[in-house]
């Protein structure tokens, strides 16, 4: 993200479960925060029919970028996924058009005719 290749990073996990290795990358990130650097966002939504946990997550954006928080934040609320939402996610995410090509042909492989 410093190098202003990425301009978003998202980390989600049950409220108080992240592991000990994820915090510490937290804490990188939160160091570049306080620089000035990254904007932190933490979003909670409450346990639901899916799970019977707070899902916590945190969202880091370059400054400029804050918009993709809100975006990534109400794509993962949408009620249906699939190719369409895991492109967006790509883009929100900083991909490149031919990543998301490549990744998206791998996960949804076309059917062969047999």
């Amino acid at each position: 993200m410093l190098a202003n290749k990425k301009p978003l990073a998202h980390f989600a996990d049950g409220e108080g479960r992240f592991l000990e290795t994820v915090r510490r990358y937290l804490r990188c990130f939160d160091r570049q925060v306080t620089a000035g650097h990254l904007i932190r966002r933490d979003h909670f939504e409450p346990p639901n029919h899916h799970r019977n946990y707070t899902l916590h997550r945190i969202l880091f954006a370059l400054p400029g970028e804050e918009w993709r928080i809100d975006e990534m934040i109400e794509l993962m609320a949408s009620p249906v996924w699939g190719i369409e939402q895991e492109r967006r996610e790509g883009e929100l995410l900083g991909y490149q058009d031919w990543m998301n090509d490549h990744f998206l042909a791998l996960r949804y492989p076309k059917p062969t005719d047999s």
